[in-house]
């Protein structure tokens, strides 16, 4: 049983408005993240984390677009991994393998979450990710590069990241006992050791940070709509 956590409470501080109710290619950007879970046959029930002033809207998104999965809407916390753990305290007893998500990455397919989820059940913990094509430097605080850093088998984080459920409960303890600060799941479970096997994606499935990249996913999603 796959268990889909979409978190969706952040403040969207760098876009100045809650990006994801804006629309794009006709519904709302959180619609197109939670819609690829709904289609996943792998994925069995959809448990999303937002503000609680959102509830209400969510909860008329989901009734429009009819979606069975969406067992619950939880409130989330300060910090991104508030949200996850609040995601996590609410999940059924029967629950096996986690997919954690970020809402703000509406390009998500089903194919792609299928792909980590086949990948999870081998390794126990698998993420989705781009291997890193740009030139990297490192700066100092008046931005004038000190040196250059080797791209080679490096990779851009991406999610879904879906684990056993003991495995990812157990890295977030950690994480609360000892008051760590991580940005995404595979940091979480690397504090235990344990190993995270990589799935490379070659298609779209950026993150909505700036506004210039609504327009950039509004083609992708028209894209794939022609394609079909």
């Amino acid at each position: 049983m796959l268990t889909a956590i979409i978190v969706a409470a952040g403040g969207s501080r760098r876009m100045g408005s809650d990006k994801l109710f804006t629309t794009i290619a006709g519904k709302p950007l959180l619609a197109h993240s939670i819609d690829a879970f709904e289609r996943a046959s792998s994925v069995t029930e959809i448990i999303v984390v937002a503000r609680e002033d959102r509830h209400g809207e969510i909860e008329k998104i989901v009734r429009d677009q009819n979606w069975k999965k969406v067992r619950s809407i939880v409130t989330g916390g300060e910090h991104r991994q508030d949200s996850v753990r609040a995601g996590l305290e609410s999940l059924r007893n029967d629950a096996r393998y986690i997919a954690v998500h970020d809402a703000a990455r509406p390009l998500v397919t089903p194919e792609q979450i299928g792909r980590v989820y086949e990948i999870a059940r081998k390794h126990a913990a698998a993420a989705l990710a781009e291997p890193i094509s740009d030139t990297l430097k490192r700066a100092d605080f008046d931005l004038i590069v000190t040196s250059s850093v080797d791209r080679d088998q490096l990779f851009a984080m991406q999610t879904p990241q879906i684990f056993e459920r003991e495995l990812l409960e157990e890295a977030y303890c950690i994480v609360a006992d000892q008051e760590i600060s991580v940005t995404d799941e595979v940091s979480a479970v690397e504090l235990l050791g344990r190993k995270v096997a990589l799935v490379v994606n070659e298609d779209f499935n950026f993150k909505i940070t700036y506004p210039r990249d609504l327009a950039l996913a509004e083609v992708v999603l028209r894209q794939r709509v022609e394609r079909k």
